[in-house]
């Protein structure tokens, strides 16, 4: 199964009047998202100059484009000084067009994956020609893109993803938006493999106990019903599933009264395959009666697992 495994089925996209404006690390998947998103019925331009979002939305609002929504890529090929004035740009951009539904999208992953994605296509980096390595290059281009990071109303770190999933993720938390209120993911993980970038808020429950440890339970994963059972023989576990839950609902009830778009909760404990699965499919159950637009990713459960 998929890392990322909604369990609803989405809604129909409502791509009507949308401007996301997609930028993020080279070699974070940026050209893999534009490509989704033109599959999906938007008008994509990649490498825009920042200094003509202006006119293009000028254009996109008279209705000379022939699309029902634009996704506009851009990077750090850009001169530092427009990335860094684009976050007020695209702040007055949407005083100034209402209309349009303009949000912002990140992409990052890890230096490590970068550079290994860099190693495996032989691509050469965008500000190679400024630095005498591969690793100088990166650490330039984080710098750059610091605004543009803080700013973004959606933030997606793909260093554990493919490029299916970096779709899957897309259609999901941007073309699924059908209904009001905010896209909340609820995503499991190891923290033996890092810490999700892109969370909101992240939840340690490594005190749960650890079925791993059980030779019989340690090739099931968390979603199966001995790990069901093991666990919920322990009364730490459903305290802690009610705690959560609180915290979560109480949380999200709100944040679906603002403006925000996307909420990330991320649920850890040591490998990211019983306990953290466990309950994230559990707090599933719990919230979704509530919040029909839930969503839930396993990001660290092997596709051997048995499940």
């Amino acid at each position: 199964m998929s890392p990322l495994s909604p369990v609803m089925t989405a809604p129909q996209p409502n791509l009507s009047a949308s401007v996301l404006i997609v930028t993020g690390q080279s070699g974070s998947g940026k050209s893999v998202a534009l490509a989704a998103l033109e599959d999906a019925g938007f008008y994509c331009i990649d490498n825009l100059p920042p200094e003509l979002l202006d006119h293009l939305l000028q254009i996109f609002q008279q209705g000379d484009i022939n699309a029902p929504a634009i996704a506009i890529g851009i990077d750090a090929r850009s001169s530092e000084a427009a990335l860094t004035d684009l976050p007020q740009r695209i702040t007055a951009l949407k005083q100034q067009y209402p209309q349009l539904k303009i949000q912002s999208l990140f992409l990052e992953a890890s230096v490590a994956r970068i550079v290994a994605r860099f190693s495996e296509t032989r691509r050469r980096h965008p500000l190679s020609n400024r630095n005498e390595n591969l690793l100088e290059a990166i650490d330039q281009e984080a710098h750059m893109l610091i605004p543009m990071r803080q700013q973004a109303d959606l933030l997606i770190d793909t260093s554990y993803t493919s490029v299916h999933q970096i779709r899957e993720d897309l259609h999901h938390r941007i073309l699924g938006q059908g209904q009001a209120g905010p896209t909340i993911l609820l995503q499991s993980f190891g923290f033996k493999n890092g810490i999700p970038l892109d969370s909101d808020f992240i939840f340690d429950i490594r005190h749960l106990p650890n079925p791993h440890w059980l030779p019989d339970l340690r090739g099931f994963g968390g979603k199966s019903q001995p790990i069901i059972d093991y666990l919920e023989q322990h009364p730490i576990t459903h305290q802690t599933r009610d705690n959560l839950r609180a915290f979560i609902q109480n949380t999200l009830t709100e944040l679906v009264q603002t403006d925000r778009s996307y909420v990330t909760c991320s649920i850890g404990c040591t490998g990211g395959k019983h306990r953290s699965v466990y309950m994230v499919e559990q707090l599933y159950s719990d919230l979704h009666p509530a919040f029909p637009h839930l969503l839930i990713r396993h990001r660290d459960l092997d596709a051997g697992i048995m499940t």
